[in-house]
C-alpha cells in the first residue's frame, strides 16, 4: 500500500461519511473527471474534496501555471498535505458549502469549472442540496461541473437522488463512460450551464 493510500484509508476509518472511499482515485479517473479544465486563458477552477490530490495533480498539469485553482478540503490533515505538495494551488481547509464566500474572499466572481471528488451518494439530501446550491451559485453561465459515482452505488437511493438533483440544476447532464481502471470502477457525470 502506498503512503497516500495508507493515509487516505486511515482518514476514511476516522470519518467514512466525509471521506467516502477506501483509496484515492486513479490517474485514469482524474483524466476523465478533469476534462472540463480549459486549455487556454486564465480560468478559475474549483476542486471540491481533493483528498490526497489525484485530481489536483491533473488540474495543475492542465493549467500549466495559468488561472486560479482553489482546492477546498474539509480534512485538515489532507489539506496540509495538499498545500505542501501543490504550492501553486490555493488549498483551503473549509466546508465546500462556503464556496461563494471563499471565492469572494479571493476577489473572484465566479468559477469556470467545478471538479468534485466529494462522495455525493454518501450524503443526506439536505447536505446534497446545500452543496449543490453552493456549486451552482458560483459557476459562470457556461460553466461546467464534473463529478463521479462508484458503479456499485448507482442503484442506491442517495445516488439516484443525486442524479435527479443534477438534472434539475443543469441544462445539460451527460453521463460519461465507466472508468474500469479505478478501484472501484467509477461512472463520471459532466454537467453544464447551471439553471438560475
Amino acid at each position: 500500500m502506498t503512503s497516500d493510500s495508507a493515509l487516505f484509508f486511515g482518514q476514511f476509518v476516522r470519518s467514512p461519511a466525509t471521506i467516502g472511499a477506501l483509496a484515492p482515485s486513479s490517474q485514469r479517473l482524474a483524466e476523465v473527471v478533469c476534462a472540463p479544465v480549459p486549455e487556454r486563458g486564465d480560468p478559475v477552477i474549483v476542486e471540491l474534496g481533493p483528498g490526497t490530490g489525484p485530481f489536483t495533480a491533473e488540474i495543475q498539469r492542465r493549467l500549466g501555471g495559468r488561472g486560479h485553482h482553489l482546492a477546498v478540503e474539509l480534512n485538515e490533515r489532507l489539506a496540509t498535505l495538499l498545500s505542501d505538495r501543490f504550492p501553486s494551488a490555493d488549498v483551503v481547509c473549509d466546508d465546500a458549502a462556503r464556496l461563494p464566500e471563499l471565492l469572494a474572499e479571493r476577489g473572484l466572481s465566479h468559477a469556470d469549472a467545478v471538479v468534485s471528488g466529494l462522495p455525493w451518494a454518501a450524503f443526506p439530501r439536505e447536505l446534497q442540496l446545500r452543496l449543490m446550491d453552493a456549486v451552482t451559485s458560483v459557476l459562470s453561465p457556461v460553466g461546467a461541473f464534473t463529478t463521479f459515482s462508484y458503479i456499485h452505488a448507482i442503484p442506491l437511493p442517495p445516488a439516484r437522488r443525486f442524479r435527479e438533483l443534477l438534472a434539475s440544476r443543469f441544462e445539460e447532464v451527460v453521463p460519461g463512460r465507466t472508468v474500469w481502471r479505478n478501484p472501484p470502477p467509477a461512472f463520471v457525470f459532466h454537467a453544464r450551464r447551471p439553471r438560475s
